[in-house]
């Protein structure tokens, strides 16, 4: 949940948010941090309860991973990270096996709890899993949603017992996506987080408004059936709203969030290494 501490606060104030996604990049550690610390201490609520995630901005080596896990963990004023990841398989592998390296370490030093990795694609997870390491990703957090449902990366990560974190940007709806949320009374985000838990994904939700962040936890007293998370699933044209798993793509100040390339497409900006 990239932005202020306010937004945090409003998250960990209600009841059904345990999980509070930060990183380096967004620039909102020691506001989360703060922000669970105070909850905490208002209601008595053990750090055991919360899950604290932050990630490391850049892959520029060993010491440099080493030295930005201390300073996430000063920043956020945690004694440990529940979950560290790397945000981005950029800038080549070298400069990744140093960082899943120190991560290792600090994983056997108890300064992080479970690892992983965020935006990997299949090849990216292969290189790492080619140098035999000490320690498995846990975790891959990418984009994934009914109108990019990357069935080959998600795939390949179930089938190395990875847990999939989905990012659910604001996204234009769907005429079909629409009507099904009217058929069942709900927004039509509460359909596309409907539909990551029911695919068994674990859905990072984010928003700055208080109401908005108290609907997305009302997804728990309904279900899409079968043939609506079939036709979801029909909604696919490769849609990136984020970063590509196996491309750079960066958003650009001032213009659109959202993406679309053609589907079948063979161009992607920024090619990583």
């Amino acid at each position: 949940m990239p932005g202020a501490g306010g937004t945090a606060e409003n998250a960990v104030n209600i009841p059904s948010y345990r999980l509070i996604d930060s990183a380096e990049w967004y620039g909102n550690e020691a506001e989360c941090g703060r922000a669970i610390r105070d909850f905490m201490k208002k209601t008595g609520t053990p750090r055991t309860e919360i899950y604290f995630t932050t990630k490391l901005k850049v892959n520029a080596g060993y010491e440099h991973a080493r030295g930005a896990i201390r300073h996430s963990l000063l920043s956020s004023g945690m004694d440990y990270l529940d979950t560290y990841l790397i945000h981005s398989p950029y800038p080549n592998g070298l400069m990744r096996q140093q960082s899943w390296q120190a991560i290792t370490e600090a994983v056997a030093e108890g300064l992080i709890i479970t690892a992983g990795v965020s935006n990997y694609g299949i090849r990216h997870l292969e290189e790492l899993y080619a140098t035999k390491p000490a320690l498995v990703p846990a975790i891959n957090q990418f984009d994934v949603h009914p109108f990019m449902t990357r069935e080959k990366e998600v795939a390949y990560c179930k089938k190395h017992n990875m847990t999939i974190e989905v990012r659910l940007s604001r996204i234009h709806p769907d005429a079909f996506l629409v009507n099904m949320a009217e058929r069942h009374n709900r927004h039509p985000a509460q359909i596309m987080l409907r539909w990551s838990l029911q695919k068994g994904y674990i859905p990072l939700p984010k928003s700055t408004r208080k109401d908005r962040i108290i609907q997305n936890t009302l997804v728990f007293d309904f279900e899409l059936t079968d043939e609506e998370i079939q036709t979801l699933d029909k909604l696919d044209e490769y849609l990136v709203t984020d970063w590509s798993v196996t491309y750079v793509l960066r958003r650009v100040a001032r213009r659109p969030a959202l993406t679309l390339l053609p589907q079948g497409s063979d161009w992607r900006p920024g090619r990583l290494n």
